[in-house]
């Protein structure tokens, strides 16, 4: 069974997360959402991301993972990679309609699109990895610090704690709170609205937007795996990670 779903409205594509109730991320997922980024960047004109009710998306797939051997882990660690950066350089527009709480890899999903629109209540949204022993990815770093700036976002990665829709509208981390029924339809609304200006235009505002940061992830890009991974297997952390695939 597929782990994202494709609806088209209009030439607006709405890609889903289908992955169970908490929309783990795995392998299958990374690969199944880039090759539907693939078709979405060929045959549509803008994107809205979503997942779940409960959890747009919990994180890292920790009970699967944690079975892999080093160079499995590596594979997903750096396809996990690619999938956000195709995401964040999409040259098309894109929002993601956050209904249930975005949490480690999920928050990093949702940084990736354009815009960001909360469900009211207690969705969570934050990076809790310090807290388990493991980076947030530098990419991932890097696109936080550019969203809501440098103080922001390092008290986020260093307390590990998380963040209410109100308190993420107040430092910019999302754009805005809706009820949990119109979220995503204003992540649409937002979408076709910009998809009908034209595109090239666009997309060479977007590069502008994006570019600088490609290129710098690009300069750490193995530094970043090799660090990532020693922290990931390294035993006290593996312990760490054990207990908190506990609560999967």
């Amino acid at each position: 069974m597929p782990n994202v779903s494709l609806e088209a409205h209009d030439d607006i594509a709405v890609l889903r997360l289908t992955n169970g109730v908490t929309n783990a991320i795995s392998p299958e997922l990374v690969d199944d959402l880039s090759a539907e980024l693939k078709r979405i960047k060929n045959e549509f004109k803008g994107m809205v991301l979503a997942g779940g009710d409960k959890f747009f998306c919990i994180g890292l797939d920790l009970p699967g993972l944690l079975q892999l051997g080093r160079a499995e882990m590596t594979d997903f660690y750096v396809s996990l990679n690619q999938a956000v950066l195709d995401l964040y350089t999409l040259p098309l527009p894109s929002a993601c309609a956050i209904a249930g709480h975005a949490t480690a890899g999920g928050a990093i999903l949702a940084l990736s699109t354009d815009f960001r629109f909360v469900a009211e209540g207690r969705n969570f949204i934050g990076f809790n990895e310090v807290k388990i022993g493991v980076p947030v990815p530098y990419l991932a770093d890097l696109i936080l610090r550019q969203i809501v700036g440098d103080r922001h976002a390092t008290e986020m990665m260093y307390s590990g704690e998380f963040l209410e829709p109100e308190q993420s509208y107040s430092i910019g981390l999302v754009d805005a709170v809706f009820s949990a029924e119109e979220v995503e339809n204003e992540a649409v609304a937002k979408i076709l609205m910009l998809a009908a200006m034209p595109n090239r235009g666009f997309r060479l505002v977007k590069k502008n937007r994006v570019e600088a940061l490609r290129l710098q992830y690009d300069q750490m890009r193995e530094s970043d795996v090799d660090g990532f991974l020693n922290c990931w297997f390294d035993p006290s952390v593996q312990e760490l990670l054990r207990k908190a695939a506990q609560k999967f």
